[in-house]
């Protein structure tokens, strides 16, 4: 979209203005007057922005100018890629080109292309005149509809009473899960249009009725599955399978293995969104039938996938809700935050009924609808308004008429935001973390007041939860999103949007010959189990700035054709890049490098290339330690994961931006070169062999709020870190190792704000529930395996104390085989996971509690 690709420019050429202005000489006065010009048009993008859908010629003028911004940001990182000036001082740059004339070509090739920019942008700027175009300053918030709630201020946890109409759906799934007189495999269907409220039923019913049986897994399968991945998941979810790098990706092999751990075990599988009975016919002959009143549950918008499936089985049809119940539920998120019973302005019924109308009764629409009127003021004028600039054309039936609108009411930088999401597969749950660094590395998050671009946003992805523009899988302990999804209507609403506007183009499960060439250059691509080769290599250009990749298997892609690639995101691709890693010294934009789910040797990588690089994220199966000095040496290191440790800075000279740094080896001379890390907010190490130098490096962390340490031992002073400068900040602490034999478990030595406290291999000779109770903030506790062998057991008692502990692991092999909670402790704990085998005494205010038995 237009007003996302002028500011990256803008805020591109404002860069090169400041650092690059003395050696560009009479270019860079050309550089000035093209960011001028570029200022002047960005007045009128919000009035054309608005005006778009409705005028063709309008909607041509944004076009142009979106290329034109691409065309200035591709010509000036070509340049600097081909001279490299941006790694050197004026002087060394002064004295390359006196060496090497051929660079003196390229300044003037940079001076011609800049001369034919600024003709085409003074065609631009006069045209927007013929076609009606206001010179208008943005927006304020409120004129464009976005209200930045508080967050933490207001974050409920959603629960099935906000829920509407499903409960007798509900009670009636339920009923046939339990029939005792069907002894067989029984499949049942829950069959209606996209955005019914399938899949919430299916999660409501898993909830209620998973632990009544011996096996039980939710699995999302999408129009696109793999059914090798499919089995592979059900048997991750068996604790006595082995561990999943070891399972073969031989379909015969898995569903052997399927077989094997469903044998003689009552199991409920859901299958959600299936799409055709070409799943079931593959999958059923792995689902035994031991006659044991097992049960499959499927979600379909097909009613044969039910009646292939089970024709014994009636499908269960999930009907549109009533009027009563739709206004119900649009009120429920038109006003999220009113006490429930809170009426409806009497005012706001009539607009809000003809609203929910041209819904007709579907949740999805209702939900989003909802959304939307939450961020306009609570008045009949401006709720008439939504009725009125709506198209309606076709009386509401289409679903994707009011997705779009809830679309067309954001404003430009949450429109991007969105249209990310198309980049990742149907169904995929999407890492808030790793999606908001991606965000900060593409340039499109203004900061409009707030601290920092990372808290920014963070509101722009609740602004989307609040939308009902994705939905939250699940939340921090301070209330942040942690992970969430995308209902497959709100996907393709993002992957139309991102490809009408040349946003990034999506490629999915094809083969290499049936990919069409797009008639447009490509600036973000996403490949979904798609086929690649040489041939398919040839649709990316040189001007791709984003690029996702989740393919099973290896992977070869030339760095020589991504030279200004910005974010690189590969997940699930084994053995990733082996010519990536003879040719990343080409990157030298890119800002964003995760690689999940797969292998790579990290020490390979040109780190000394890489000089905008802002976050690396490395999670797989690695098998050594890394040294990566010249990582160190990138000064726009913000954030750094890698799950094999890898060797820490030998000073901080360089990174002292740096936010987060996991997992990281302490070298000994960090003892005398170490200076002070005060931005530091999260950090990892393994394998600490100095614990002095540690200590001493902890002294230094002020902003410290997260620790991890993973060691064989963990001396007194590291296990409650008082002296730490930031002791009261503390909010996360992760500690795995042995305790010092004279440590005595003190609560009053933990941190006050402590949120979130994990201990592991401790080696503990007394129950720690006493003295953990006692922390006042504690909403997460997670204890594995603490105990000394002299300890007794076999009983844990919590007796007073977690006032609002929400979360409690407790998995502490044969030493523990009962856990008994006394009435009043722990009231508001909502989740609980303890070892198949243990004893359970919970009072009766904790009987709502989810209990999870795992097996170890």
């Amino acid at each position: 979209m237009a007003e996302v690709a002028v500011r990256i420019v803008l805020n591109k050429l404002a860069d090169v203005i400041v650092n690059e202005a003395q050696f560009l000489g009479g270019v860079g006065k050309k550089v000035e007057r093209v960011n001028r010009e570029l200022n002047r048009i960005q007045c009128c993008l919000q009035d054309a922005d608005s005006k778009r859908k409705g005028d063709a010629r309008v909607q041509n003028w944004l076009n142009e100018l979106r290329d034109v911004a691409y065309r200035i940001e591709d010509t000036t990182d070509t340049f600097f890629c081909k001279v490299g000036y941006t790694d050197a001082t004026f002087s060394q740059k002064l004295k390359r080109l006196c060496n090497k004339p051929w660079e003196v070509y390229f300044l003037h090739k940079l001076g011609t292309e800049l001369d034919d920019i600024l003709n085409v942008l003074n065609e631009i700027s006069k045209s927007k005149v013929t076609y009606g175009i206001s010179d208008l300053k943005e927006k304020s918030e409120g004129e464009v509809g976005v209200v930045m709630t508080n967050r933490r201020a207001t974050y409920q946890e959603v629960d099935e009473s906000e829920v509407v109409g499903m409960q007798a759906d509900k009670n009636n799934i339920l009923k046939l899960l339990d029939a005792d007189q069907i002894s067989r495999r029984a499949v049942i269907t829950i069959v209606g249009p996209g955005g019914v409220g399938k899949t919430t039923l299916a999660h409501m019913v898993y909830r209620s009725a998973k632990e009544r049986f011996d096996y039980h897994v939710m699995l999302s399968i999408s129009r696109q599955y793999i059914l090798t991945d499919i089995l592979r998941k059900m048997i991750k979810e068996d604790k006595h399978s082995v561990p999943d790098n070891q399972i073969k990706d031989d379909l015969g092999d898995l569903i052997n293995k399927v077989k094997e751990f469903l044998s003689n075990r009552r199991y409920l599988i859901i299958l959600d969104d299936v799409w055709n009975d070409d799943l079931w016919n593959q999958i059923k002959d792995a689902l035994l039938d031991d006659k044991n009143s097992s049960r499959v549950l499927m979600t379909s918008r097909n009613i044969e996938v039910a009646r292939s499936s089970d024709p014994q089985m009636a499908p269960h049809e999930l009907h549109i809700l009533d009027d009563g119940e739709s206004l119900d539920l649009f009120l429920k998120k038109a006003f999220p935050y009113q006490e429930p019973g809170t009426k409806c302005p009497t005012d706001l019924l009539k607009p809000a009924a003809k609203l929910v109308n041209k819904c007709k009764g579907l949740p999805l629409a209702l939900v989003v609808l909802g959304g939307i009127l939450s961020t306009k003021e609570p008045s009949t004028v401006a709720w008439e308004r939504v009725l009125q600039t709506m198209n309606w054309h076709t009386d509401g039936k289409d679903c994707m008429l009011i997705l779009a609108m809830s679309y067309e009411d954001m404003p430009y930088y949450l429109k991007a935001c969105f249209k990310y999401v198309a980049f990742f597969p149907e169904d995929h749950v999407i890492s808030a973390k790793c999606l908001i660094r991606i965000w900060a590395a593409e340039g499109f998050i203004p900061l409009e007041g707030r601290p920092t671009i990372e808290i920014m946003a963070e509101d722009c992805l609740e602004e989307l939860s609040k939308r009902s523009m994705i939905q939250v899988s699940s939340r921090s302990m301070n209330g942040m999103i942690k992970y969430f999804q995308v209902h497959d209507l709100l996907r393709d609403l993002a992957i139309h949007e991102a490809e009408q506007e040349n946003f990034g183009t999506i490629f999915s499960q094809a083969s290499a010959s049936e990919v069409k060439m797009p008639n447009r250059r490509i600036r973000r691509a996403s490949i979904q189990n798609q086929q690649i080769n040489t041939q398919f290599m040839k649709y990316f250009g040189a001007s791709i700035r984003s690029l996702f990749v989740f393919n099973k298997g290896r992977v070869s892609l030339q760095c020589s054709k991504f030279r200004l690639l910005k974010v690189l995101e590969c997940v699930g691709v084994d053995r990733f890049l082996n010519i990536l890693l003879k040719s990343s010294h080409e990157l030298i934009h890119l800002k964003y490098l995760g690689i999940r789910e797969g292998r790579i040797d990290v020490s390979s990588l040109s780190f000394h290339h890489m000089k905008n690089l802002e976050t690396l994220n490395v999670q797989g199966d690695f098998s050594k330690e890394c040294n990566v000095d010249a990582l160190w040496r990138i000064s726009t290191l913000r954030h750094v994961r890698c799950d094999d440790p890898i060797m820490g800075p030998i000073s901080t000279s360089t990174v002292s931006n740096l936010k987060t740094m996991q997992w990281v080896k302490p070298r000994k001379s960090w003892a005398r070169k170490l200076p002070l890390l005060n931005n530091l907010r999260k950090l990892g190490v393994r394998h600490v062999e100095d614990w002095v130098t540690m200590t001493n490096l902890l002294k230094t962390l002020h902003s410290l709020v997260s620790l991890k340490i993973n060691s064989y031992n963990i001396p007194v002073e590291i296990a409650y870190p008082k002296a730490l400068p930031n002791y009261e900040s503390l909010q996360s602490l992760y500690l795995r190792g042995h305790w010092s034999s004279n440590v005595t478990l003190q609560a009053s030595l933990f941190p006050p704000q402590l949120i979130k406290l994990t201990l592991r291999n401790s080696k503990f000779e007394q129950n720690p529930m006493s003295e953990l109770g006692k922390l006042k903030s504690l909403k997460k506790l997670v204890i594995r395996y603490v105990f000394s062998d002299s300890y007794s057991g076999p009983t844990i008692i919590c007796s007073e104390g977690f006032p609002v502990l929400q979360y409690l692991e407790l998995t502490c092999g044969s030493k523990v085989k009962k856990l008994t909670v006394a009435q009043g402790v722990m009231p508001k704990l909502t989740y609980l996971k303890v070892p198949k085998y243990t004893e359970l005494h919970l009072p009766p205010e904790l009987q709502h509690v989810t209990v999870d038995f795992n097996y170890s």
